[in-house]
């Protein structure tokens, strides 16, 4: 049975190829996008299969009235894909207040909009799946992608704390952490803070350390997000790429180690 599908984000990246890896195998999707030229090849190859929406997320009735149209378009929603989002590449003193705002007005709010939106249609159909685009860095922390990082990290705790509330309604939420991959999330669009010269001995580093062999196939993740939605007891993490489980492993090992040495501390600070 085919699954009505809204997307955020599908003019490039990952929010198109799963689009079209959803459209290829007979599910309805709608597609938001700032501009709608950019998917103007997905309504012009599957035709009433597709609802292109404009849509800048930042807008929180924009969001509501975007799921509003598609409710009243396809009768019903099983899964919002929250991708929309954008990489800030600098450091914390570099990242203006402009620019820290901005990024969590898409990559935090934007998400919790479109969460806040779909609710209550899926809870009166009691059932749904809220897929939120996270990152390997809602996890653990590389220099030079702070805001960004944090920003993730926000979605993490409210993606968990959001799956504990609708569970009784049916509504499952998965947060999706992939490590780097080849898309121009990295490229066209991401922004860049005004370089500091004191970080430009470590931005050197960071930048010159990424390999080809850092970074995934996009087009290879379509098998692994199909999975994902057909599955009737989806995790509430799935880390795509084969960096991100080594990177994260390590990082909560050295954490656990950490919080063990100084346990005695923290037994002793709760008092009697």
């Amino acid at each position: 049975m085919s699954k009505i599908v809204l997307i955020t984000g599908a003019s490039r990246g990952f929010g198109k190829i799963w689009a079209e890896a959803l459209l290829q195998r007979g599910d309805k999707v709608a597609a938001t996008a700032r501009n709608l030229e950019s998917i103007e090849d997905l309504v012009e190859k599957y035709g009433n299969s597709v609802l292109p929406i404009e849509l800048d997320v930042n807008k929180r009735e924009d969001c509501f009235a975007a799921v509003q149209q598609v409710q009243e378009h396809f009768g019903k929603i099983d899964i919002l894909i929250n991708n929309a989002g954008y990489g800030l590449f600098g450091t914390i003193e570099e990242t203006t207040e402009k620019e820290a705002k901005d990024q969590f007005e898409t990559n935090f709010f934007g998400l919790l909009w479109m969460t806040q939106a779909v609710l209550p249609i899926m809870r009166n159909q009691r059932s749904g799946h809220i897929i939120q685009v996270s990152s390997f860095l809602g996890l653990i922390t590389i220099p030079v992608l702070g805001l960004y990082t944090a920003s993730k990290f926000a979605v993490e705790g409210l993606s968990e704390t959001l799956a504990t509330e609708v569970k009784e309604f049916g509504i499952h939420v998965s947060l999706i952490e992939p490590n780097g991959f080849s898309t121009d999330w990295s490229g066209a669009s991401s922004y860049h803070t005004e370089p500091m010269e004191v970080y430009a001995p470590l931005k050197k580093e960071f930048f010159e350390s990424a390999t080809p062999d850092s970074f995934g196939e996009p087009n290879a993740t379509t098998e692994a997000i199909l999975k994902l939605i057909d599955t009737s007891n989806p995790p509430l993490r799935l880390l795509l790429g084969k960096i991100a489980y080594p990177a994260v492993k390590g990082i909560y090992e050295e954490r656990l180690k950490s919080w063990s040495e100084w346990k005695t501390v923290s037994d002793n600070a709760h008092g009697k």
